[in-house]
């Protein structure tokens, strides 16, 4: 049996009614998406000439949060990252060095799953104009 290909995208966020709707929104674009609510459990699915093409970590509530973006930060390219700030977990400045894509909260579900798309699509950074 050959080894099932990395889904396209990995999401993380604790909260269930987000990470669902993002969820349902990019397989709804055609992307093949697994949503976890643990770091434990993404991390599975970032295997060495396996990884998704890209991830969206929502940091509300989010155990850890600056562990787990450096431990993200070995694993996947920073273009290839989608992360959505939350107040009091890491700051901006961590987010500049780490040079993740980055969505600040309050964030629409459309403009995740928009930012997401054509970053993935266009396999390219997203655009400065969505940095915030």
């Amino acid at each position: 049996m050959l080894p099932q290909p990395p889904p396209d995208v990995v999401l993380l966020g604790t909260e269930w009614q987000p990470r669902a709707l993002i969820r349902a929104q990019l397989i709804e674009q055609g992307f093949d998406v697994v949503a976890t609510d643990t770091w434990a459990k993404m991390r599975r699915h970032l295997r060495p000439g396996a990884t998704p093409r890209f991830a969206i970590v929502d940091l509300k509530g989010l155990s850890n949060p600056k562990q787990v973006l450096s431990d993200l930060r070995l694993l996947m390219k920073p273009n290839q990252v989608l992360v959505l700030t939350a107040i009091g977990t890491v700051q901006a400045a961590d987010l500049e060095r780490l040079r993740f894509l980055r969505l600040a909260r309050p964030v629409a579900i459309k403009d995740v799953v928009d930012a997401a798309a054509a970053a993935i699509r266009a396999g390219r950074p997203l655009s400065e104009s969505l940095r915030r």
